[in-house]
C-alpha cells in the first residue's frame, strides 16, 4: 500500500540553539520511498547522518533567534510480510542473534528487572511466542487507560503500572519492559500511523520472534489505534530517549506538530489479522 505523509514543526526561539530532529521515513526492506522533500523557513545549511545500527536518520541545523519552521513530506510505499501468528514461536535467549540482546536489557525508560515479578506472574501461563506478545498487548489495553496529558516525558514503565493511564509512549514502553522480562526482545518505534485520529507522531514497537522464515521483527501497537500493515517507521531504539523526534539544544517554544497519512488508493479488503512481519 502507499501513503503520503509529512509533518511540520515550528518553533520561536530566543537565542540560537542546535535542533537534531528525527522524523524522516527510514529506509528498510518493506519501505519503498518513492519521493521526500524537506524544507526550512528561513533556510539553513543543514548535517544529515543515518545512524549505522539502526539505520534512523538524522538532520541537524541551527536554528535562528525567533521563528523557524521544518516541513517534511514523504510517498512510501509498504511491503510487509504477514504471517499466520499460531506459526510463531520465542527464541531461547541461547540462540538470539548477538545484535539483538541490547533489546533484552532494562533501560531507562523500559525497567524489565522491576517488573520480572509482576510480568511473570500475569503473562507467565500464556502460550509462548507471538501469542504472547499478543496477550501483553490485550492487558496493557484493558487496565491502562489512554489519557492525553496523563504522563510527562519523564515517565516509565513503572509509573504507568501504578498510574494505569498513558499514552502511546507510555503503552509502548509497558510492552517492551514486559516483554524483556519474559525473555523476548523487544524495541520502540516510533512511526506515522495511518489510521490514526487524531493523526500525530506515534509509538509502537516490534518483537524478536521466530516466524515460519527464522527469526524477525514483529510490529505491535498496545494503544490499538492504528492498523499494524500502516505504521511507517522512523526510528527504532530500546526506548523514547533515542528516538525523539525533535531536541533542541536550547530554550525554545513549540507549536502542536502538524502530521499527517493518507493511503493513496482506499483500502480494500479485511482488517490485517495476521502477524506484520517488518524486519528479518
Amino acid at each position: 500500500m502507499e501513503f503520503r505523509l509529512g509533518c511540520e514543526l515550528s518553533y520561536s526561539l530566543p537565542h540560537p540553539a542546535p535542533i537534531l530532529f528525527n522524523i524522516e521515513v527510514a529506509r528498510t526492506a518493506i519501505q519503498n520511498l518513492r519521493h521526500e522533500a524537506l524544507s526550512l523557513t528561513p533556510e539553513l545549511p543543514r548535517e544529515v547522518w543515518i545512524q549505522p545500527e539502526s539505520g534512523n536518520r538524522y538532520l541537524r541545523v541551527m536554528a535562528p533567534a525567533g521563528a523557524f519552521t521544518l516541513r517534511y513530506e514523504a510517498t512510501v510505499s509498504l511491503s510487509p510480510g504477514l504471517d499466520d501468528p499460531a506459526a510463531i514461536a520465542e527464541v531461547p535467549a541461547g540462540e538470539l542473534p548477538f545484535e539483538v540482546y541490547p533489546h533484552l536489557y532494562p533501560s531507562r525508560y523500559c525497567q524489565a528487572d522491576r517488573l520480572t515479578p509482576f510480568a511473570q506472574k500475569t503473562f507467565g501461563g500464556l502460550p509462548p511466542g507471538y501469542a504472547r506478545v499478543n496477550g501483553i498487548c490485550n492487558w496493557i489495553h484493558d487496565h491502562v487507560d489512554y489519557q492525553a496529558g496523563s504522563s510527562d516525558e519523564q515517565s516509565s514503565a513503572m509509573d504507568t503500572i501504578l498510574q494505569r493511564a498513558g499514552v502511546c509512549r507510555d503503552f509502548s514502553h509497558l510492552a517492551i519492559a514486559c516483554c524483556r522480562a519474559m525473555g523476548i526482545p523487544a524495541r520502540y518505534v516510533s512511526a506515522y500511523a495511518w489510521r490514526l485520529d487524531p493523526p500525530d507522531f506515534h509509538a509502537v514497537f516490534e518483537a524478536w520472534l521466530q516466524g515460519p522464515g527464522g527469526g524477525a521483527w514483529y510490529i505491535f501497537d498496545a494503544t490499538r489505534k492504528a492498523a499494524p500493515d500502516g505504521l511507517v517507521r522512523i526510528g527504532i531504539g530500546r526506548d523514547a530517549a533515542e528516538v525523539a523526534f525533535a531536541s533542541p539544544f536550547g530554550a525554545f517554544e513549540a507549536a502542536k506538530p502538524k502530521v499527517w497519512i493518507a493511503a493513496t488508493e482506499e483500502a480494500t479488503g479485511p482488517v490485517i489479522t495476521d502477524a506484520v512481519r517488518v524486519e528479518g
